[in-house]
């Protein structure tokens, strides 16, 4: 692929900018710009000061007015940096404008989560994903990127510049590459519908944990399913759905995905690229919404989640929600009240079995408990029932197996036979 807009190699310091919006708070922009902090040192760079500025009137020039850009780039100066990271999304012009009054790499907050993607993706469905994203991003900013040759070489409209010819001939690249990569996504989503369909032919239900990047959604999975997901205390540590199998205490069985974690203004060409990975979520019997606890911005972080959520068409499934993290959080705070709403630390276990009986009890109201006793000459039935079912006692008689399960709705006709009131 063409990198049009390759940032310098040795960028190692940047000065971010926030943009206060009309209709929002100088305290929400702040927020914003810290978590933006947060993003960018995830990159390995260095922050070397931050500004906020106000703006009344979007400008088309540098979404900013000019003096208020200029002040920027002094401070932007003085700290020394290598970059300027807006805390907005810049239009191609607007960009180049920056890079142009400043002299130095200027990015916005999608390119800066572009790159994390395009670092931490791993299976060749998040690399086709990522990729996609980034080829899109830059398509529109080829027109910009050939300025330094000449436009005019004739009179006749049928002569073309070197830079038009250039601009179209790596629009056509670009595009090509475009085309390409849909066209492998499309064959690789397909293949994991197909084992999507595998696994829904078993009717074991499905659970996806969702919620904000690192909130501890591959700790919680690791902790309840003793699997050793990649989890770290950083921002988008795991990209790539994982699922896992569960026996609860009571002998249910559930499937657990990880998810990627969302973020607060999420790029739209990421939400659309990972659409197919979140559609996990929209499919899922029920979702295990995870917040961390211990951050001042939980229930900004809930709101973000559950905007995605409704984006994806997934906001109306069952969702039980989770303050994780409680550990490290005062006694002072408590979880807002709710059936399924509870605290616990995925970390220490603190709560998760708490968490299992709301799943059991979950799980219980759309399975069947059913006592049967099964023929000897029945091990074929017995055997599918200790796949699908949820075994809770068990014992071997004269005339059969006697079992206490819950029965999925799809198997209740091959046992109904079988019930006994033993």
């Amino acid at each position: 692929m063409i990198e049009v807009r390759e940032k310098p190699k040795m960028v190692e310091s940047a000065f971010l900018v926030g943009v206060q919006k009309p209709g929002e708070s100088e305290s929400e922009t702040w927020q914003l710009l810290q978590e933006l902090e947060e993003l960018v040192e995830t990159l390995q760079i260095g922050v070397v000061g931050k500004e906020v500025v106000r703006i009344r009137d979007f400008q088309a020039r540098f979404l900013v007015g000019a003096g208020k850009m200029e002040a920027v780039l002094e401070k932007a100066v003085a700290a020394k940096s290598d970059c300027l990271v807006i805390d907005a999304e810049l239009s191609p012009s607007q960009q180049r404008n920056w890079e142009t009054a400043s002299g130095k790499c200027v990015i916005d907050r999608q390119e800066v989560i572009l790159d994390i993607f395009h670092e931490r993706a791993h299976t060749k469905e998040a690399v086709l994903q990522v990729e996609l994203a980034r080829a899109e991003h830059s398509l529109p900013r080829l027109k910009n990127a050939w300025t330094h040759l000449s436009r005019q070489r004739g009179g006749g409209s049928v002569q073309r510049g070197e830079g038009e010819a250039q601009i179209e001939l790596d629009q056509r690249m670009v595009r090509q590459r475009i085309s390409r990569l849909k066209k492998d996504l499309a064959e690789v989503i397909r293949h994991r519908d197909v084992q999507r369909k595998q696994r829904m032919r078993i009717p074991i239900p499905t659970a996806a944990i969702v919620g904000y990047t690192n909130a501890g959604k591959s700790t919680l999975l690791n902790k309840l399913t003793g699997s050793t997901v990649v989890s770290a205390d950083k921002l988008f540590a795991t990209l790539d759905p994982t699922t896992r199998h569960l026996i609860l205490n009571d002998g249910q069985k559930i499937l657990l995905t990880d998810t990627v974690g969302f973020v607060r203004r999420l790029p739209h060409k990421l939400i659309e690229a990972f659409k197919a990975t979140l559609e996990e979520a929209v499919v899922a019997d029920l979702l295990i919404h995870v917040l961390d606890a211990s951050n001042p911005e939980v229930e900004a972080h809930h709101a973000t989640t559950m905007k995605v959520l409704k984006e994806l068409g997934a906001d109306e499934q069952r969702i039980i929600t989770v303050y994780n993290k409680m550990d490290c959080v005062s006694d002072n705070f408590h979880p807002p009240g709710g059936v399924e709403t509870l605290g616990i630390s995925a970390q220490t276990g603190q709560g998760l079995d708490a968490l299992q009986e709301i799943l059991s009890r979950v799980l219980a109201e759309k399975a069947h408990y059913r006592n049967l006793l099964i023929p000897h000459d029945r091990y074929d039935l017995l055997h599918e029932l200790h796949e699908r079912a949820g075994i809770r006692e068990k014992k071997v008689l004269d005339e059969g197996v006697w079992i206490a399960c819950t029965v999925p709705s799809p198997m209740l006709g091959q046992v109904e036979s079988f019930v006994t009131n033993q």
